[in-house]
C-alpha cells in the first residue's frame, strides 16, 4: 500500500472501532488480508448510518445520502477519491465484485431515518433490515469468498434478527428524538401508541410488542444458524456478530429487561463472545 492507501485504511479502521465496535471486533477473527475490505465496508455503513445524527433537517441528510449513491454509481460530485471511506469502499467493490445495487439499497434504507414518520408495519421494517443489515452480511461473506444462495438466505434471516436487536437497544435514544421503529400494525392492536413510547412509559402494549419482535428475531436467528451450515467455513466469519445478537436478544427477552434503560454490553463481553463463536 502507498502512504495514502495506508492512511485511508487506518481512517476506516478508526471510524469503525469508534462507531461500530461489534463489527470492528469481528474483523479481528478473519484472515489479515480480508480485514481492510471488511473495514471499508463497515466504515461505509457507519458513515451512512450516522447521517441522521449529523444533520438537524432531513434535506441535508438526503443530500449526504445521495452523495453516496452517486459515488457508488460512478457519478460522484467532487473528487470521490479524496474521501478515505469512499476510496476504500470503491476499491473493495472493484476487487470483490460487490453488488453496487445492493449497496445503493442500503443507502436508500437510511432515508427513513431522516424523518420522524412511524414505522407503518412489520413488512416495511423487515424490508429495512434486509436492505441494511442483510446487505452487510451478504457483502462481507462475498469478501470472504462465498457469494452463494445459502449466504443470501443466511444474510436475510440474520439481518432481520440483528435489526430487531438494534432497534430494541436504541429504543430510549430514538424515543427521545420522537422516532419509532416499532411497527404500528403490531403496537396499535396491542393497545399502544407512539406517544407512550416517546414518553418512555413501559406499558403492557409496548412490552408485548417488543416481546413479539424479540421472539420473532430469535426464530430468525435459528433459521440463519441452520443456513450457515451450507456456507463455507471462512465466509461464516462474516456472521460472527450473530453471536452478539443471540446474547443481546436473550437478555432482552428477560422479564426484568427495561427497554427504556440504556442497554450496554461491555467490550470484554463482546470480545469474549466473538472469540467463543470464532
Amino acid at each position: 500500500m502507498t502512504g495514502t492507501d495506508q492512511s485511508a485504511a487506518a481512517f476506516c479502521a478508526a471510524l469503525v472501532r469508534t462507531h461500530d465496535f461489534d463489527r470492528y471486533a469481528s474483523t479481528l477473527f478473519v484472515p489479515a488480508d480480508k480485514r481492510r475490505p471488511l473495514l471499508a465496508l463497515y466504515a461505509f455503513n457507519a458513515e451512512v448510518s450516522r447521517v441522521r445524527d449529523q444533520v438537524s433537517q432531513p434535506l441535508p441528510g438526503e443530500i449526504r445520502l445521495q452523495w453516496w449513491t452517486d459515488a457508488l454509481a460512478g457519478n460522484g460530485h467532487g473528487d470521490v477519491a479524496q474521501n478515505p471511506v469512499a476510496a476504500e469502499l470503491l476499491l473493495a467493490v472493484r476487487t470483490y465484485d460487490l453488488p453496487v445495487d445492493r449497496l445503493a439499497k442500503l443507502v436508500d434504507a437510511h432515508i427513513f431515518d431522516l424523518y420522524n414518520d412511524p414505522m407503518p408495519d412489520l413488512a416495511v421494517l423487515e424490508s429495512h433490515f434486509r436492505d441494511a443489515s442483510g446487505t452487510l452480511f451478504a457483502c462481507a461473506a462475498r469478501v470472504l469468498g462465498d457469494a452463494s444462495e445459502a449466504v443470501d438466505h443466511a444474510a436475510e434471516h440474520g439481518g432481520l434478527a440483528q435489526g430487531v436487536a438494534r432497534i430494541t437497544a436504541r429504543l430510549p435514544y430514538d424515543a427521545a428524538r420522537r422516532q419509532i421503529y416499532l411497527p404500528q400494525d403490531m403496537l396499535r392492536p396491542n393497545g399502544g401508541n407512539s406517544e407512550e413510547v416517546f414518553a418512555g412509559k413501559l406499558t403492557p402494549a409496548t412490552r408485548t410488542t417488543l416481546d413479539q419482535l424479540i421472539k420473532g428475531a430469535q426464530e430468525q436467528l435459528v433459521v440463519a444458524d441452520r443456513m450457515l451450515a451450507d456456507v463455507t467455513p471462512q465466509a461464516r466469519s462474516a456472521f460472527l456478530t450473530l453471536a452478539l445478537v443471540k446474547y443481546d436478544l436473550g437478555r432482552m427477552a428477560e422479564a426484568s429487561f427495561d427497554p427504556f434503560a440504556l442497554y450496554l454490553r461491555s467490550r470484554l463481553r463482546t470480545l469474549w463472545t466473538l472469540w467463543r463463536a470464532s
